[in-house]
């Protein structure tokens, strides 16, 4: 007989003090303080990729001393006619030879439940579904933070230099979010901002007498500006300085869709398992010692698809208050 595992080694699973406490003590579901709306992942359009290979095709580059337009591109040679019959002239666009590869990322783990603890304690509340349910929570969590701050596709990384501005005085003003709309003015369709930037941001609008109008998207308020509302996110971190005094953050601001040349979410549908698209959990089987594995997936990436269609503002402070003197 194998001796019992020490007070101090890791538990493997779930124990049977805690799925007995749920299933006769409790009624509600566990919660969990990690788990946040994720409005980034409602609000980008997912698409479904074949082959996990993703290609972001766009027009070539002019090469040097050649005819280009503002953006570097090719430039479409054209004739405004007004009469007569001039020679026209002639033109084609030129495609990237070699587009750039979105290979889609994986956030994986292995889910492990005692079957006796699940075959017992699955009364009122099913342990194993509940098991499932704040894993994939995690997982989602994970992946909000990968499409922000991944060094390889994350939204961060994929701002052009041209797309990126300081603020001018350290808070986030409406001139600042103004300079931003002018950066991304073809259908812009929100900003991305940690919460306290959100609050700084109103704080300046107070004390300027401009207050943000409010939006309802999913049912719940925004603040909004130019009617571009702003979304909260806590995975746009905030830079590394004292709770009192937190360090910079950024905002960003985001066209999106394949119709629009915007920002798309990447993923592929119909993969064994699956739970909803591009995310599965397949059963693994039993151990000997009547350990049931799960192993949840998730196949994910972002691609940016025109350079205008996302701008970041930077060097965002958010510890700034101002002082009211009132009469």
């Amino acid at each position: 007989m194998s001796a019992a595992p020490k007070a101090s080694e890791p538990r493997l699973s779930l124990s049977a003090a805690a799925a007995r406490n749920l299933a006769t003590a409790t009624v509600t579901v566990p919660q969990m303080a990690e788990i946040t709306p994720r409005w980034l992942h409602r609000l980008l359009p997912w698409v479904d990729v074949d082959g996990g290979v993703y290609r972001a095709n766009r027009v070539a580059k002019a090469a040097k001393g050649a005819p280009a337009n503002e953006f570097g591109e090719v430039k479409v040679e054209l004739l405004t006619v007004n009469g007569n019959e001039p020679k026209l002239p002639t033109t084609f666009v030129d495609y990237e030879e070699d587009p750039r590869e979105y290979h889609l990322s994986t956030i994986q783990t292995v889910l492990r439940t005692h079957t006796r603890v699940t075959d017992l304690y699955s009364n009122r509340i099913d342990q194993l579904r509940q098991q499932i349910r704040l894993t994939v929570e995690a997982v989602k969590e994970r992946e909000e933070w990968e499409l922000l701050n991944n060094p390889d596709f994350g939204l961060l990384h994929e701002v052009a230099p041209s797309q990126r501005i300081p603020t001018r005085k350290g808070p986030p003003t409406p001139d600042d979010l103004d300079e931003l709309l002018m950066l991304v003015w073809k259908k812009p369709a929100f900003f991305l901002a940690h919460p306290r930037a959100i609050a700084a941001f109103g704080r300046e609008c107070t004390r300027r007498g401009v207050p943000p109008a409010i939006v309802h998207l999913f049912g719940s308020p925004f603040l909004s500006w130019r009617g571009v509302p702003l979304i909260p996110t806590n995975k746009l971190e905030l830079g590394p300085k004292s709770k009192s005094d937190p360090g910079p953050t950024s905002i960003l601001l985001l066209r999106v869709g394949e119709a629009e040349q915007g920002v798309v979410g990447l993923q592929k549908a119909g993969v064994t398992g699956e739970v909803e698209p591009g995310l599965s959990v397949r059963y693994m089987g039993t151990d000997q010692h009547s350990i049931a594995s799960h192993l949840v997936t998730r196949y994910f990436s972002a691609s940016v698809l025109t350079v205008d269609a996302i701008a970041q503002l930077e060097n965002v402070l958010v510890g700034h208050y101002h002082e009211y003197n009132y009469k």
